[in-house]
């Protein structure tokens, strides 16, 4: 046993393995922020379409899913922002051996901006978790809709509430900005370090990048405009 955590920490102490922790988390939330992203986009489908995803998410495993998957979310999130950050600091003290202080600092501001960018993003997922899910100082444990005969959490009327309050609306948008901003720069490192992309094909994953950075900012800030200054909803 031993052997296997000697073996596991000699990985991670790797700038490679670090590497791979990095794109395969990163793997990880960009499908995860596709997949909200579509489940989300079902209010625009009506009421029952989200209450039946929501409360799909809700009881699935018995309503232990959901938390497995939220779980495993801020676990992915945390060991990619400081994967990154360990990478960072390392490559920037490097440069600074072989070039000197000036090209350093140069040569680090994209990096240093997909780190603040990243944390930022945390804060959103921890705040968002707060907002609709352990519902911290709102009441939407009581909102209730019936659903083919049962009863189950309204979660339309909870994304309408939600985001007919600026600042929520607000800060999920700058979220999202920020959000779109680091998928751009990590999308192509991303299959570059999983070995998928090549020289030949790094153009392709670039614009692709940025076309899923896009499709995810104009789809989830779609729903926070459509309720939020177009009254969707109310």
């Amino acid at each position: 046993m031993s052997a296997v955590f000697d073996s596991l920490s000699r990985f991670y102490t790797s700038s490679i393995g670090k590497k791979f922790l990095v794109a395969l988390t990163g793997l990880v939330l960009v499908g995860f922020v596709l997949g909200h992203m579509i489940g989300n986009l079902l209010i625009f489908a009506g009421k029952d379409a989200i209450n039946e995803y929501g409360h799909l998410l809700q009881t699935a495993l018995h309503g232990g899913g959901v938390w497995i998957a939220r779980i495993g979310l801020l676990v992915a999130v945390v060991i990619h922002i400081v994967a990154t950050i360990q990478l960072t600091k390392a490559n920037r003290a490097a440069r600074k051996d072989a070039y000197g202080m000036q090209k350093a600092q140069v040569s680090g501001t994209a990096s240093r901006t997909m780190i603040w960018s990243g944390l930022t993003i945390l804060a959103f997922i921890i705040y968002h978790l707060l907002h609709f899910t352990v519902r911290v100082g709102n009441d939407y444990d009581t909102y209730k809709t019936v659903l083919h005969g049962e009863t189950v959490q309204d979660v339309y009327r909870m994304v309408i509430a939600g985001f007919s309050w600026a600042p929520a609306s607000i800060f999920y948008i700058i979220a999202m900005l920020l959000l779109s901003s680091h998928l751009s720069h990590g999308f192509s490192s991303l299959f570059q370090t999983l070995g998928i992309s090549t020289d030949k094909t790094e153009p392709l994953f670039k614009k692709l990048g940025y076309a899923f950075a896009g499709l995810i900012l104009v789809g989830n800030c779609s729903i926070v405009l459509a309720i939020w200054l177009f009254g969707y909803g109310r």
